[in-house]
Order: structure tokens, then C-alpha cells, then sequence
């Protein structure tokens, strides 16, 4: 009787240590689109010449971005776009390393 007992817990606190990848990666999106964009603006609007150099180099992987009101948008969306795939990734794969870890552990 004891041995199921600690079976069913050491099952249940492996459900709740899970991460969801969609939420993860949809945070992870939201994150990184709203920093580019916060800094684009950032940038836009502090002025000089010229404007945000090394954040315009984000225009030679996110084709149709540059530092200005409109490439903020742009970078928004290329931003939560690859913020949701490394964040749904990097949850697929802990989840992955933890469920193989719970079965080796298992088969002890």
C-alpha cells in the first residue's frame, strides 16, 4: 500500500514540474515582440543620426524591417513569431528530458 502511495505522488509532482509549450511559447512571443518593438520606438523616437545601427542590423534576418514607426510592426510580429518557436521548443524539449527522466527512474 505504501509503495502505490508513493508511486501516485511522485506521478502527480511529475505533472505539475510540465511546462505547457503553447502558453510557453506564446509568453516567449510576446516577450520578445514587444521588446523589439518597445526598443524600435525607443530608438525612433530618441532620434539622431544615425538612427539605431545596431538594431537596423535586425533587417538582414527579418526581411522588410528597419528602425522606424512601420518596422516596428514588422519586428513585432518577426519578433513573436521567433519567440514562439523558441519558446514552444525549449518546453517540448524539458518536457522530453523530463519524461525520459521519470522513466529511467521508474525502471529502478
Amino acid at each position: 500500500m505504501e509503495h502505490d502511495r508513493t508511486s501516485l505522488q511522485e506521478r502527480a509532482l511529475t505533472r505539475v514540474v510540465q511546462l505547457n509549450a503553447k502558453v510557453q511559447g506564446i509568453v516567449t512571443g510576446v516577450v520578445l515582440g514587444t521588446g523589439i518593438f518597445i526598443a524600435t520606438n525607443w530608438l525612433v523616437l530618441k532620434g539622431g543620426e544615425p538612427v539605431g545601427p545596431h538594431l537596423s542590423l535586425l533587417g538582414q534576418f527579418f526581411w522588410g524591417y528597419n528602425v522606424s514607426f512601420a518596422g516596428s510592426f514588422v519586428g513585432l510580429g518577426y519578433g513573436f513569431v521567433c519567440g514562439f518557436v523558441i519558446g514552444y521548443f525549449m518546453a517540448w524539449t524539458y518536457n522530453r528530458v523530463l519524461s525520459l527522466r521519470t522513466t529511467t527512474a521508474a525502471g529502478r
